[in-house]
């Protein structure tokens, strides 16, 4: 049972403009070893743990539903957000994993997957 988890982050989408900050292929500003894989963005008029805008991940699936969320750790901010991922195939969504578990001991992440289940549900 997802308690309406999946459906209220399709509403996040759905009324909130969403805004590329990070083109894919972009470094990030503070680190420039860090290339993002994909697009990297947030939703405007919202707000994440560190106080910016939800963070969201946009893969390459036409059609831009929410997929997963990473759960992240970072020891540099001393903070945890949740970001969503938008449209990320199976192969996308562990590329987004892997650059928050990039073998540094400052940052580390988990992926969870929208299921079949919960689509069923929705």
């Amino acid at each position: 049972m997802d308690n309406g988890f999946w459906r209220k982050l399709d509403r996040l989408i759905a009324e909130h403009e969403l805004v590329i900050d990070r083109p894919k292929g972009s470094r990030h500003p503070r680190y420039p070893e860090m290339v993002y894989p994909l697009d990297y963005g947030y939703l405007a008029g919202t707000q994440a743990a560190d106080g910016d805008g939800i963070d969201v991940w946009v893969g390459s699936l036409p059609e831009q539903v929410v997929t997963a969320a990473v759960c992240t750790v970072d020891m540099l901010k001393r903070d945890t957000e949740v970001k969503i991922l938008l449209g990320c195939t199976p192969q996308e969504m562990q590329t987004v994993l892997s650059f928050h578990n990039d073998d540094s001991d400052w940052q580390s992440a988990v992926l969870i997957k929208h299921s079949q289940e919960t689509e069923a549900t929705r």
